[in-house]
């Protein structure tokens, strides 16, 4: 399988993707003005306050602006760059901030709807910039797809063995070997960590489902009787929230036939692995990718919407998935508007279950830090190994030296972003010094 992209990836759309970016990007906004929801999982703690008036909305905005900030510059802007292919980074973490920044209603959209314009004008043009300069930064960053699509395989490992020991990490890291090399042998043209994954994520649900069961079982047997107060302010509080949401169910459904279609239109990526997938159009290996992802956020998007009254831009991001394998958008939209009708009716009954299955809902944190780990191992290296091919040793040295600086600063950008913005900034440098004649490109 290659695990390389053709270089100069392009961000060109038709009338029918710009207008569908645009159109959603206004849509996003206006939701996140209105406190329905927002992408960005870390800022939906902060909307109860928001909602319930304890905080102002430029308080809220300075929140939102300055934990997507780091993501939607250092991260979402160079992996759009480098693979041709949208992120949700980058197209509904700004909408969040625009939507909660507008102070009226009728501007939110607006805002939106030019970030949408921005995103589908604007970066296509930087990018053929970029690619004719004479350091070439954007397509050394296609570098990065190997470990990234390689390393991410590992995180069902990584997860197994926090929850549940080294005896079955060890277990599931042999399996996962096994399953890659024996996919990369007999199914050649498939992404070789699709099948280690999928037995990694169930083996991890298996084990902690066993576990629930056992637990419940022993505590059946020790006469151990659960306890529910009448009037417990948590669960008012969930219902609360999942209500204030149902008020607002065919919103949601238009939100969800939105992203699935944009997600069918195989011009956007729910995630890091997912953009190089897409841009390599091997659409059934992402869809796997970010169905796998799902089992990881379930438990962390349902809480928090219940807990704040505002849900996830995505959703579950079931309806990314689905919209990859969707033969055309209006089936898509169809699709999509249904799967967001169902979370959000569900999203109380999901939230009971979860409190009845503690080992379940760890397993979905325990992916959650893996997903992190494998990543920030994938983009450091894959970063490091763009650099190398930009620039040779100078280039390592810078990159890594960039990254090292942000470290010992205290990480001003976030250390996910750090590697690919060291990547963009030391590509200009790269570029400033072959103009002063102080530096030959690589040959590649």
């Amino acid at each position: 399988m290659s695990t390389t992209l053709a270089a100069g990836a392009s961000l060109d759309f038709t009338l029918a993707q710009q207008l569908t970016v645009i159109a959603l990007c206004a849509l996003t906004a206006y939701i996140s003005h209105m406190a329905l929801a927002v992408f960005n999982d870390g800022v939906r703690p902060f909307m109860l306050d928001f909602i319930q008036g304890r905080t102002t909305r430029s308080a809220t905005t300075a929140v939102s602006f300055g934990l997507s900030a780091g993501f939607i510059f250092g991260l979402g802007a160079p992996m759009a760059l480098s693979t041709g292919v949208l992120n949700p980074w980058l197209v509904f973490l700004p909408t969040d901030i625009l939507g909660m920044l507008a102070p009226k209603k009728w501007l939110a959209p607006i805002l939106g709807a030019a970030w949408g314009a921005v995103v589908v004008f604007g970066l296509n043009g930087a990018n053929n910039v970029a690619h004719d300069l004479p350091v070439d930064f954007l397509t050394a960053m296609q570098q990065m797809s190997t470990p990234i699509l390689f390393l991410f395989s590992l995180f069902p490992v990584l997860a197994i063995t926090k929850q549940f020991g080294r005896r079955w990490g060890g277990i599931a890291g042999v399996l996962e070997l096994a399953l890659v090399v024996m996919t990369m042998k007999l199914w050649p043209n498939m992404f070789a960590g699709a099948l280690a994954m999928a037995v990694g994520v169930l083996m991890l649900i298996g084990l902690a489902v066993a576990k629930d069961v056992r637990q419940r079982r022993a505590d059946r047997a020790a006469g151990v009787e659960e306890i529910v107060l009448e009037d417990d302010p948590m669960a008012s509080l969930f219902s609360a929230s999942a209500a204030r949401l149902r008020r607002y169910l065919p919103l949601f459904m238009v939100l969800g036939a939105g992203v699935c279609v944009l997600a069918q239109m195989h011009i956007f990526g729910g995630g890091e692995a997912t953009s190089f997938l897409i841009a390599k159009g091997q659409y059934s290996e992402a869809a796997q990718v970010d169905f796998y992802r799902v089992f990881g956020f379930i438990p962390l998007i349902a809480t928090t919407a219940l807990a704040s009254g505002a849900y996830g831009i995505a959703g579950f991001t079931l309806v990314y998935p689905i919209g990859y394998l969707m033969p055309n958008p209006f089936l898509a939209a169809l699709v999509g508007a249904l799967v967001f009708a169902a979370e959000v009716l569900a999203l109380s009954w999901i939230g009971r279950v979860l409190g009845k299955l503690p080992s379940v809902r760890d397993s979905s944190e325990h992916l959650r830090s893996a997903i992190g780990d494998t990543l920030q191992l994938a983009i450091l290296f894959g970063s490091l190994m763009a650099a190398n091919a930009m620039g040779g040793g100078l280039g390592i040295l810078v990159v890594g030296g960039l990254y090292l600086l942000n470290e010992a600063m205290g990480r001003p950008v976030v250390k996910m972003a750090a590697a690919p913005a060291a990547v963009i900034i030391g590509g200009i440098l790269l570029n400033i010094l072959y103009w002063l004649d102080l530096f030959t490109p690589v040959k590649g």
